[in-house]
């Protein structure tokens, strides 16, 4: 284990995470929501440390990132565990996993290291690094080592970094690892809280909206952002057209909106893939509330 980042002290050797925007308080022996972070005699400890679950090489474009570099390749890392239990994850494999699990998976799982990583991305034809596949925010120890080494030497600034985020950290996560991310892809799943609750499990959306608009003012980052259409979930115009306006609004007409099809997965399979009709009219929505760029997914 690897002392976490990003928590306080509290009384009785409990301590508060804030690595996301659920902070969790963390009783002595226990670990938070994610599973990947436990409390050891009052210090917290990220079980998943050069803990990978998968490494690819990726188009950008699967990210998907389109006005990011568009026709590289980029190294794509992810681990296990997220802060969000979305019904309809498509890599819940990955994320539908506790402490327990975790650690086992860790112990059985080869370890991958920063200069690991680095040795790969030169080896390759990748032009970056991605951290995908579950939420990177949970990563954050291993991801900003990573970053580091590719930013604080001359020789490897030439390579882009990448968050594929639910956008659900912390402004302390954000602004410690804005000096080193190039990009931040983020989902915005729905304008409806109500959504978030029963979807994701989540209390708000709020929290998501700052961060990105964040992300992009303060750090100059590079966002795209998703959404997938949930049958009767978050398919209705109002709401379409509420997240359509907000990118318009607070990040600029330019930023690419990627609406893309839902596809039966984890624990929503009564619901039929959203026909493509849909799609094309969140597209209109899109373009009418004044985004230049709107494109369609898993078509």
């Amino acid at each position: 284990m690897k002392k976490a980042l990003l928590y306080k002290k509290l009384e009785n050797n409990a301590v508060q995470c804030y690595v996301c925007q659920r902070k969790c308080v963390i009783p002595e022996g226990k670990t938070g929501f994610c599973g990947t972070r436990k409390n050891q005699k009052g210090e917290l400890y990220t079980l998943i440390y050069g803990i990978a679950s998968a490494v690819n090489i990726d188009p950008i474009e699967k990210k998907p990132l389109f006005h990011f570099h568009p026709g590289t390749q980029v190294l794509s890392l992810g681990t296990y565990g997220c802060n969000f239990r979305c019904l309809f994850c498509q890599n819940w494999s990955l994320t539908y996993l506790d402490g327990k699990e975790i650690k086992m998976l860790g112990k059985a799982s080869e370890k991958i290291t920063p200069k690991k990583v680095i040795e790969l991305l030169e080896k390759s034809d990748s032009a970056g690094v991605a951290f995908t596949y579950n939420e990177p925010a949970i990563w954050l120890e291993f991801n900003l080592d990573v970053m580091k080494e590719i930013k604080e030497h001359p020789h490897l600034k030439k390579y882009y970094t990448v968050y594929v985020t639910n956008g659900f950290l912390t402004k302390e996560h954000l602004d410690l690892i804005g000096p080193y991310l190039d990009a931040f892809r983020v989902d915005i799943k729905s304008f409806d809280d109500k959504f978030y609750q029963k979807m994701a499990n989540i209390p708000q959306v709020k929290g998501i909206l700052e961060v990105t608009k964040r992300a992009k003012d303060k750090w100059k980052m590079h966002v795209e952002v998703v959404t997938n259409i949930v049958p009767t979930m978050n398919d209705s115009p109002e709401n379409l057209k509420k997240i359509a306006n907000w990118i318009v609004k607070n990040l600029g007409p330019e930023i690419p909106w990627h609406v893309t099809r839902f596809v039966p997965q984890a624990k929503l399979h009564d619901l039929p893939p959203r026909p493509l009709k849909t799609l094309k009219k969140a597209q209109e929505i899109g373009k009418k509330a004044g985004l230049k760029h709107v494109y369609l997914g898993n078509v």
